[in-house]
């Protein structure tokens, strides 16, 4: 993994580290409130599947409706592969991973995904602004 930008500090790297980890572990708790919390209000989301969310709370809505049916044991995970800072208070995260739905052990290829996470840092805390995934290996 590569961090750029010498105006950032390991501190912003860790805190950027720590939300990805806040989003999944929120994930796997099953929790939609404490998930959508690590996003920005006016967030977006796009995800392979077609997936488009706008805000937060949409994204709160999406993962709660998904837990509670097709999502309900699952567990997600990202691979950081790159970090990078533009600027002292925006990061870009690519990353490869996927979700593990109940039961299983092992990631099927074709659910594999790359995903790009922007950061932006709000009175000090450091949030998702945006998300896009893709299938890292289309059918």
């Amino acid at each position: 993994m590569t961090t750029t930008d010498t105006k950032t500090t390991t501190e912003d790297e860790a805190a950027v580290r720590a939300v990805l980890d806040g989003v999944y572990a929120a994930w796997a708790a099953g929790d939609a409130d404490a998930l959508a919390a690590h996003y920005t209000e006016d967030a977006t989301v796009i995800l392979h599947s077609g997936v488009f969310s706008t805000g937060s709370n949409e994204v709160r809505d999406a993962m709660a409706a998904g837990f509670a049916g097709p999502l309900r044991g699952s567990r997600a995970f990202d691979r950081p592969l790159d970090l990078r800072f533009l600027g002292p208070d925006t990061a870009v995260v690519i990353g490869e991973g996927g979700i593990l739905m109940a039961g299983e052990r092992e990631l099927p290829p074709a659910r594999q995904v790359r995903a790009t996470w922007v950061l932006t840092r709000r009175d000090g805390r450091w949030l998702v602004a945006a998300y896009h995934n893709c299938l890292a290996r289309p059918a």
